[in-house]
């Protein structure tokens, strides 16, 4: 069973979990008939939506949970929690999420087709909550893993893991078109079962494994590949869902063919590791070689993790050694921060800046998209469709930004903040044209707004890990993502619902018209762009930090 024990099959095992875990993105599928069956307005609606957005981005429980069940660094045997602690691993992390899931949808699915009385709002909220929390329990595990066993290639894999989450809006719909037959509440069903049967099955091959440097450019671009023939064969099958008709069998063929697409991961894993082994064994000689089941080694309470740079760090001239832990690169102290140290510093709060309104601006386009597209005369199809896009923008945005950040950082020696800036100015531009209400702006004001969100959502996680360290980074990357739902709270009920419900007739609480979301997104608009002169500033005052970590990194590959 050695093909199955490694850190490429735990790569495409988390995108199979990552792919399955997005049901976030997809409210505004059954948005409609949570609204229709419990009578709520928009603002109500919109309230559920911020619950919903918080538990999928409240991860400081999921992030303490992985620090607390996954090894890092030398172990000591005097540790009072050596023996528990040897028992868990990521699966634990996993298995929560899944749970969470399961109980959270599975409420919400019962409060629809009547198995319950009608719950009264704070218990759906509660259970909204509870079901998208379990996104972030799998998200973490897989993200946070994902740096561990490819410390040199964090961007990229940052990118991966986040684009396959935002790409999975896109595949579940595909489902949603193909099993449900366009019926909502047999979704909640799906949303319930799906990710929980997919992480209790992957959940045992998600492992840490112990990282060691080598050019894994050649692999990574396969996954690239596969990633980008993925979403060309679904914007195909979207735009032909607009021109035909799909009969039953034909909605069943070309969603094997999506799930063919979708395997090939386990393919390119296999190969590489196959590589791993043959490079190895061509690079050391055969006295010194360990058996090859044991390269490379799963990580346990008994070894050792060298985590990529921490290694490094011991080797390097004193004066490299300065530039990870100087306090003249605006991070004073250690490499490695826990909680409380990052929150004392500027990074810290600017990065949590940005997600309350850059990011939280983009929560709020998405979670109105359905009343946005009803207001502007699109019909259900359209708009379903454009839900799917949003998922697939949102995607190429966080898988391009990990790559792209890699690429500007290794090549360029561009810092990730300066990417970070640009998307929140293109972002922008994207609200712009939604206010502006021209007929077809929604496809392509939320494709400047879905590529530049995801952006952000693979650069966060990586400048998070780059500034505050990898052991404690789930829990302070967590911490920082929990400014999202704010956002999304003050800028999705406060202001779009507030203003929308102020133009919607009293018969049925619907607004039709451009003047419904316009002065909303050129709030939106100007949110962003006090999110942007942010972002600058975290680009000036990390600058002189990221050169001197691009040029650690290149006197560490010369030698």
């Amino acid at each position: 069973m050695e093909w199955l024990t490694n850190r490429w099959v735990a790569a495409a095992a988390s995108i199979w979990i990552q792919w399955s875990c997005g049901a976030s993105y997809t409210f505004s599928i059954y948005s409609p008939v949570l609204k229709s069956t419990q009578g709520y307005d928009q603002s109500t609606l919109d309230t559920v939506s911020v619950f919903k957005d918080i538990g999928a981005n409240f991860g400081i429980l999921s992030g303490l949970l992985f620090s607390a069940v996954t090894p890092y660094g030398p172990p000591r045997a005097s540790h009072s929690k050596s023996k528990w602690r040897s028992l868990g691993g990521p699966w634990v992390v996993h298995a929560a999420g899944a749970i969470q899931c399961f109980v959270g949808f599975i409420f919400l699915w019962a409060a629809v087709v009547g198995l319950i009385g009608r719950p009264p709002v704070a218990v759906m909220c509660f259970f909204a909550w509870l079901g998208s929390n379990g996104q972030t329990f799998l998200n973490t595990t897989n993200v946070v893993t994902g740096l561990r066993n490819f410390p040199e290639y964090s961007g990229t894999i940052v990118g991966i893991m986040k684009g396959f989450l935002g790409l999975s809006g896109a595949i579940l719909i595909q489902m949603y078109h193909t099993f449900c037959d366009g019926d909502p509440t047999t979704y909640l069903l799906m949303l319930a079962c799906l990710p929980t049967f997919i992480c209790l099955s992957l959940m045992f091959l998600v492992r840490i494994y112990e990282a060691h440097d080598g050019d894994y450019e050649r692999q990574f671009n396969g996954f690239f590949v596969v990633t980008l023939t993925i979403v060309a064969y679904l914007m195909l099958i979207i735009v032909l869902q607009n021109i035909l008709i799909f009969p039953s069998w034909a909605r069943i063929f070309t969603f094997v063919i999506l799930i063919v697409l979708l395997a090939s991961p386990f393919g390119i894993a296999t190969k590489a590791h196959w590589e791993d082994s043959r490079r190895f064994l061509q690079n050391c000689s055969l006295e010194r070689c360990p058996p090859l089941t044991n390269i490379p080694k799963l990580i346990t309470s008994s070894s050792h993790l060298p985590a990529g740079d921490n290694m490094e760090y011991q080797e390097l001239p004193s004066d490299e050694r300065r530039l990870q832990s100087t306090s003249d690169d605006m991070l004073p102290g250690e490499e490695e921060k826990n909680l409380l140290r990052a929150m004392c510093t500027v990074e810290f709060w600017m990065l949590f800046i940005t997600m309350i309104s850059g990011l939280g601006s983009g929560l709020a386009t998405i979670n109105n998209m359905s009343q946005i597209g009803q207001s502007l005369g699109y019909s259900i199809v359209e708009i379903n469709n454009l839900v799917s896009l949003w998922s697939m923008w949102n995607f190429l945005g966080r898988f391009g930004g990990g790559y792209v950040s890699d690429y500007i950082m290794h090549r360029k020696g561009w810092p990730r903040p300066l990417l970070m800036a640009a998307t929140l100015g293109v972002m922008i531009l994207g609200h712009l044209i939604i206010a502006s209400g021209f007929r077809g702006n929604l496809y392509l004001g939320p494709v400047l707004v879905g590529i530049c969100y995801g952006a952000n959502w693979s650069l966060m996680p990586t400048i998070t890990s780059e500034i505050f360290g990898v052991k404690h980074m789930g829990t302070i990357f967590n911490t920082i993502a929990a400014a999202s739902p704010l956002g999304s709270y003050i800028l999705s009920v406060r202001v779009v619902g507030y203003i929308y419900d102020k133009h919607a007739s009293t018969e049925d609480n619907s607004c039709f018209g451009i003047h419904c979301f316009m002065s909303s997104f050129l709030i939106l608009a100007a949110v962003t762009f006090i999110t942007f002169l942010v972002g600058l500033a975290l680009y000036f005052r990390t600058r002189r930090f990221y050169e001197l970590v691009v040029l650690r990194r290149l006197r560490h590959s010369s030698k």
